[in-house]
């Protein structure tokens, strides 16, 4: 006979309501740090040299390759943070790149994309998720798909919580080919945002505060979907596709 004392209940629609909140409140820093910058998101990317621009998608690449080289071989030697320090070193970092306008922030910028990496790998162990399988390591590329901090997002953009792809050798390069087109543009607003003239380090703290906060909120998502798909046992597509109708519920009040 079956302990019915070990039978947890899943109450789903309670965790996807927090999952929900937890996207909402995403890029809750990004208000401020429009004000700061004053502008708007997209006219941010107009701000950059068109040399800057047109290698944006390269740096970007070669960024993500050497960040999840950097962050897996860091994980033997420094731990996982609590969240208020990773938002912390986030905005420190970003402060220093922004002091010297854009060569600075470009020299930040792979920096920054392994802190970030870290930082949703450390989510993903508060899951029970291996950082160290294949599997993991494409969820956690994944989870720089979403839509960035600066964008005005109801939900429509979860489509990358669902997206999968059979895991061969090279999967993981393909995802990260994938990947970095959009994460290039999300990123390219980071480095117009913090060589705003004169606010220099305030511009790089500000930026990096709300790309820190959102990039490990939006990892809660996506592990939490993950992990919760696999205690109730319903296929993460449909929770995914409830999650999504629940966001656009939101934009719409």
């Amino acid at each position: 006979m079956e302990d019915i004392s070990n039978v947890v209940s899943i109450d789903v629609e309670a965790e996807l309501d927090a999952l929900a909140e937890r996207y909402s409140r995403a890029g809750g820093g990004a208000i401020n740090l429009l004000n700061v910058i004053g502008g708007r998101a997209e006219g941010l990317l107009d701000r950059l040299p068109q040399a800057a621009q047109s290698g944006l998608q390269d740096a970007t690449r070669r960024a993500l390759e050497q960040a999840l080289k950097a962050a897996q071989s860091s994980r033997d030697v420094v731990p996982d943070q609590k969240s208020w320090l990773n938002t912390t070193v986030g905005a420190a970092m970003g402060a220093v790149g922004g002091v010297g306008g854009l060569p600075t922030a470009l020299a930040e910028l792979p920096v920054t994309t392994t802190l970030l990496l870290r930082i949703i790998q450390g989510v993903a162990v508060e899951y029970d998720f291996d950082p160290n399988s294949e599997s993991v390591k494409f969820d956690c590329i994944e989870v720089f798909a979403s839509a960035g901090p600066l964008a005005d997002d109801d939900g429509a953009d979860l489509g990358f919580l669902s997206a999968r792809v059979t895991l061969t050798g090279a999967a993981l390069q393909g995802i990260i080919a994938r990947v970095a087109p959009r994460l290039a543009t999300v990123l390219g607003q980071k480095l117009a945002a913090q060589t705003v003239p004169v606010l220099g380090a305030v511009a790089g703290a500000a930026t990096n505060y709300a790309y820190t906060n959102y990039y490990q909120e939006m990892a809660h998502v996506h592990f939490g979907l993950r992990k919760l798909a696999i205690d109730a046992d319903v296929p993460v597509e449909t929770l995914a596709a409830q999650l999504r109708a629940r966001m656009q519920s939101r934009a719409v009040r």
